[in-house]
């Protein structure tokens, strides 16, 4: 009878190991652990980390932006005084090329109120201090006029004018004739271009739109040539070797403002 086994007795021992399995499950075998601490601490200082990062950011935003306003407002003041500066720089250039238009406005006439007051003075002091021509030189308007009555061919007396750094007269306009003939002159060479062919004699009124007027050399004449020469109010033409007076010409030295002033006595020029 011992070994027979009941439905009871199944049923008990069942119900004891369930009991111990239960027992076991609550004693032997450990529940998960818990999260650690650790990690919490590293996700907390991770997210203030974050927001530090986030706050510095925010903050060289803040002080990029406030430089570049104040840079751009350094930039704006320059350029404000670079314009303002460059301004008063052309007003200042205009107004010292104003003055200097002024100046040289009454510089011209100055030199035109001493030309003129140096003329007068010429008048009855031909060898006057301001005279801009040399001495034995006749002034008329902006020339110098000499007659050199040596009897000369025509080439002598262009050399001799070249050597005093002037040339023969050219009449080219109404008051050079004017000039030459209250001179009344006889027998002087004028600057006319020598010619191989004779040419009759002309008034000398009619040499003024004369294109003869010499412009060439005059270091050799080959041949038979005819050269020009005033006789009174005439001009005639005649072989080039005829022996005449010459008259020259150049250009006046400007008068000086300060010789008008000046009184100058007999001897005095070189």
């Amino acid at each position: 009878m011992s070994e027979d086994v009941t439905y009871a007795d199944l049923k008990f021992q069942d119900s004891s190991e369930m009991e111990n399995i239960q027992e076991f499950d609550q004693v032997g075998v450990k529940a998960p652990p818990a999260p650690s601490h650790v990690w919490r601490r590293r996700a907390l200082a991770l997210i203030l980390l974050c927001l530090l990062l986030l706050i510095g950011l925010a903050v060289l935003g803040s002080m990029f932006y406030l430089t570049s306003k104040i840079e751009m407002e350094k930039l704006e003041k320059l350029q404000n005084f670079k314009d303002k500066l460059q301004s008063n720089v052309s007003l200042q250039l205009k107004y010292n090329m104003d003055n200097l238009e002024k100046i040289r406005n009454l510089s011209s006439t100055l030199q035109e109120m001493a030309t003129k007051l140096c003329y007068e003075l010429c008048r009855t002091e031909p060898e006057h201090k301001c005279k801009p021509c040399p001495e034995k030189w006749v002034w008329h308007e902006d020339s110098c006029y000499r007659e050199f009555k040596e009897d000369e061919t025509w080439q002598q007396s262009d050399s001799t004018c070249s050597a005093h750094n002037a040339s023969l007269v050219k009449i080219k306009n109404k008051s050079i004739l004017k000039f030459i003939k209250s001179k009344e002159l006889y027998g002087y060479w004028l600057g006319l271009s020598p010619r191989k062919d004779y040419k009759p004699w002309k008034e000398l009124d009619e040499t003024i739109i004369s294109s003869d007027w010499f412009t060439g050399n005059t270091s050799d004449l080959n041949g038979v040539m005819y050269c020009g020469y005033v006789y009174s109010k005439h001009v005639y033409y005649g072989p080039c070797t005829e022996e005449k007076n010459a008259i020259c010409e150049k250009l006046a030295n400007p008068v000086k403002i300060e010789s008008t002033l000046m009184n100058e006595e007999p001897g005095e020029r070189g």
